[in-house]
């Protein structure tokens, strides 16, 4: 079946002003204004209404933290008291909630224009082993794309770290568990809907072994390494006091400096560590909302660029977020490197949206997805711009980002539609919700 989206309002591509046709879910012709598709199609879908963006991608998140949004034990905090007081209460997380919290945060993605995402699970309290195999369940159902990164800890209060010891495992069952999903579900085919990542959780909460062991895994599986990383003062200070050396210098011992590594937040690098990141080719996944609720700095985002090291965007935790809103982060991260770099000039809307997008792409080492380009998969995100908030607006593009857009109008994953006149396909949302809201309550 062949698809023309015919003459959108704006897209975000070059010389596809008349659309683009759509065929096997892959795109197959871009279409300058005034052109027709060169051979006959078999549907026209009028895309005047719509502003046509890649698929958004965000490449950190933890969705079981939905369940405790605006939690009063933890609001007002910076990370590490904000961690010590959650973690006790995320310590009763069972499947049956975690699957709500799993399916909740993927459709609030898919209805801001999330087509692939990337989660940070690293919670195992007793009776949820199976984490990552819920996710992966919970993806193919609703069809959007997933890394899912098997995230880790080893480290307990016990041993000098901030997790209680019911959340954490063993090196050994880590370490297994990881070879078993990657086995299992880790796809590198053009195209894949799941693939998947080793993610030990912080420097603070793993041993420099499973750094170690995780690397070696990746290489045997051609797969990726996630990591949390100079995200807050207290955390230089850790690896100073612990491993005698910056969170930069760990991970070189560890084997970590690899274009198969991205990291999340990055806010405290040295000049020096972003040439290194670039050299190696490690990509950063900022994280401009939960940066700013935490108070944990700025990402040096444009160092980091100019070094070659990938930049990406990621909504970061629903509780230090405290929403999964791809849209909304494009806009922060506008403002806050406006804020940071105090030019309006030097990071504008299109630095955002390549960060959500191409930047996003690279992270998770794919070349398939993240621009709208004959050959690519058709992962596309249309937006209306039929809200009060929108009127007036003269560039579509820029009004997005500046007005303040936040749900997708269509979402289409490799060719079909995933939301359709702002809602996603084949789910009772307001079902979802009153389950949702009810697991949400026992973490009160």
């Amino acid at each position: 079946m062949r698809l023309y989206l015919k003459n959108p309002l704006a897209i975000l591509a070059d010389n596809a002003a008349g659309g683009l046709v759509i065929e096997q879910g892959r795109i197959v012709e871009l279409l300058a204004s005034g052109q027709s598709p060169a051979t006959p199609v078999d549907h026209t879908f009028d895309a005047s209404r719509h502003v046509v963006l890649p698929g958004l991608i965000n490449t950190h998140h933890h969705f079981y933290q939905t369940l405790t949004r605006a939690h009063p034990s933890a609001i007002n905090k910076e990370l590490f008291p904000w961690l010590k007081a959650l973690y006790p209460i995320w310590a009763r997380l069972d499947p049956e909630s975690f699957r709500l919290s799993v399916r909740l945060a993927l459709v609030e993605l898919l209805l801001s224009g999330c087509t692939t995402a990337a989660d940070h699970h690293y919670l195992f309290p007793a009776g949820l082993d199976e984490a990552i195999d819920i996710e992966v369940d919970e993806a193919r159902k609703l069809g959007i794309r997933m890394t899912v990164t098997r995230g880790s800890m080893n480290l307990s209060e016990k041993d000098g770290g901030l997790p209680p010891d019911s959340v954490v495992q063993d090196e050994d069952t880590i370490l297994a568990d990881s070879e078993r999903l990657l086995s299992r579900y880790h796809d590198t085919s053009e195209g894949a809907f799941i693939r998947v990542a080793l993610a030990p959780c912080s420097p603070f909460s793993v041993t420099k072994r499973l750094m170690s062991e995780s690397a070696a895994l990746v290489e045997k599986f051609d797969a990726r390494l996630h990591t949390h990383l100079a995200e807050t003062k207290d955390e230089d200070a850790y690896c100073a006091e612990v491993y005698k050396c910056r969170p930069i210098e760990l991970l070189e011992e560890v084997g970590w400096l690899t274009p198969r590594t991205w990291l999340a937040h990055g806010v405290h690098f040295t000049a020096d560590d972003c040439t290194k990141l670039g050299k190696h080719g490690v990509g950063i996944c900022h994280c401009p909302t939960s940066n700013a609720v935490l108070a944990s700095g700025f990402c040096k985002t444009r160092e980091l660029e100019r070094a070659g090291a990938p930049v990406g965007l990621g909504v970061d935790g629903s509780a230090s977020n405290d929403s999964s809103n791809m849209m909304e982060a494009v806009r922060h991260a506008l403002m806050v490197n406006r804020l940071h770099y105090e030019s309006a000039e030097k990071v504008t809307h299109l630095d955002a949206f390549r960060w959500a997008t191409e930047g996003s792409a690279r992270c998770l080492g794919r070349d398939d997805i993240g621009t709208i380009a004959v050959g690519k998969q058709a992962d596309l995100a249309l937006f209306t711009l039929d809200e009060p908030r929108f009127s007036g607006g003269h560039d579509p593009l820029a009004t997005l980002v500046l007005c303040g857009a936040h749900r997708a109008d269509r979402v289409m994953v490799q060719g079909q539609w995933r939301v359709v006149d702002g809602m996603p396909v084949g789910m009772d949302l307001g079902r979802l919700m009153a389950e949702h809201g009810a697991a949400a309550r026992k973490f009160g």
